[in-house]
């Protein structure tokens, strides 16, 4: 009896750390998060509907690079097969807990459009392993609701469990970490987190992505202070991104003649950031330094960045080379020469980090992603310095040079949007920082 009870201990223990995996749950297992939304927490279900917490599934990126490139490659190359249903673990979680994979296309208006629905996160009681990554979640859908607090009136709908795990950045990481099929770190924000100065602090990752406020959490319930609105502002939020990089520019001389040199120092820093950035889909996302010099006339200078020497710094300035060649794989085309890498001023600054295929040719497709380039992102709290040498030419006109450092930054780099015929709000150019310092050139 004992040895019995004994193995039953361990097989609950162990089934407690399992993963929910495909086709464990029914679409029925899940409300909807119209259901949740329609007289309870009115203000949450309409915060998440504008989030891209709610179109996560359906956003026409995402639609394009699922359906136009990873399920046709999953369906050529054995060793990328799994991502045919993997990316919906965490784009569309109960489509893949229902093992509905392929989903539908968003246009047939299946549940695989709730993407990651209320029910989906407040379902989660945990992940399997040591690390959160690849949608290793531990799912109980019911009539059990994990949140942060315990209300102070019951639910007519459901059950209350208070699970603190749930305002953590742990919680977080079950999406936001992922190992491609070849074992690369292809998304790493909760690592970048962990191992930066938020984390000693004990920042969470909600604490800017899901800001306090006062207001009620349901509609017959209690109004707190410290309310965490379901907002998600992330790198699709132009008011997020805009001023993440405090930019600011220099001369070593203020008084010149023509034929001189002058050197510009440019100081980037990272004043709001948990983690890296760019971070999340840094195979798509691109951020470059650009510093042009205007004369008193008007005349424009592009000032190329000087180089500094460190190992794959050439993926780090922009330059008129191709790229992304195995986009061709799943467009059955094996003659596919690629499209502009970086689609920027040649000579600008990039802070990326490289993503590599199984032949080293840099690849968006992060399930397709085996090695890495240099890192040069800008870390959380850190300061990178830039210089530019600019040598005056002997006809720049006399008078007042005006330097402008500006920093942007785009969602997908546009030379891949365009090829893949993505909306253009998916390339927007956001200027995220700038700066402006001036010489004078006397003759």
């Amino acid at each position: 009896m004992n040895k019995l009870i004994v193995l039953l201990l361990f097989t609950i223990v162990c089934y407690s750390q399992t993963a929910s995996q495909l086709g464990d749950f029914k679409y029925e297992d899940f409300e909807t998060p119209q259901y949740c939304g329609t007289s309870c927490h009115t203000d949450f279900y309409q915060q998440w509907k504008q989030a891209m917490m709610s179109q996560a599934y359906t956003h026409h990126w995402d639609e394009i690079e699922y359906f136009k490139l990873a399920v046709p490659h999953a369906e050529k190359d054995k060793n990328v097969e799994e991502v045919k249903a993997g990316c919906n673990g965490c784009h569309s979680p109960i489509a893949y807990l229902a093992g509905d994979v392929p989903p539908p296309l968003p246009s047939a208006n299946s549940r695989a459009n709730e993407s990651v629905s209320c029910d989906v996160c407040h379902t989660i009681t945990g992940f399997a392993g040591d690390t959160p990554y690849n949608f290793n979640y531990i799912m109980k859908p019911g009539k059990v609701k994990n949140s942060t607090r315990k209300g102070e009136i019951q639910s007519p709908a459901h059950e209350i469990v208070k699970n603190e795990f749930l305002g953590t950045g742990d919680f977080c990481g079950i999406c936001h970490n992922e190992k491609s099929p070849y074992g690369a770190w292809v998304k790493s924000t909760h690592l970048e987190w962990k191992e930066g100065p938020y984390y000693e602090q004990g920042v969470q990752c909600q604490d800017c992505h899901m800001t306090k406020g006062e207001m009620k959490s349901a509609s017959m319930g209690a109004t707190y202070k410290d309310t965490k609105l379901h907002l998600f502002h992330g790198a699709h939020d132009d008011w997020k991104v805009k001023g993440t990089i405090e930019v600011r520019i220099h001369p070593d001389i203020r008084e010149v003649e023509p034929g001189e040199v002058v050197k510009l120092t440019a100081a980037l820093f990272n004043q709001k950031t948990g983690h890296k950035f760019p971070t999340g889909s840094v195979e798509d996302r691109i951020v470059w330094l650009h510093v042009e010099a205007k004369d008193s006339n008007g005349k424009i200078y592009h000032l190329p960045v000087d180089k500094k020497g460190f190992d794959g710094e050439e993926y780090t300035i922009a330059a008129d080379v191709l790229a992304y060649q195995d986009m061709g794989i799943a467009l059955d085309d094996p003659n596919f020469k690629g499209v502009q890498r970086d689609a920027v001023p040649v000579g600008d600054r990039i802070f990326r980090k490289p993503y590599f295929d199984p032949q080293g040719r840099m690849t968006i497709q992060q399930w397709n992603t085996k090695s890495f380039g240099v890192d040069y992102r800008i870390g959380p709290k850190e300061t990178k310095l830039e210089t530019f040498t600019f040598n005056l030419p002997f006809d720049i006109a006399e008078g007042k040079v005006e330097v402008t450092a500006a920093v942007y930054y785009q969602k997908l780099i546009t030379s891949v949007g365009e090829f893949l015929e993505v909306p253009k709000d998916e390339m927007e150019t956001i200027k995220v920082g700038e700066h402006k310092t001036e010489f004078t050139v006397f003759y």
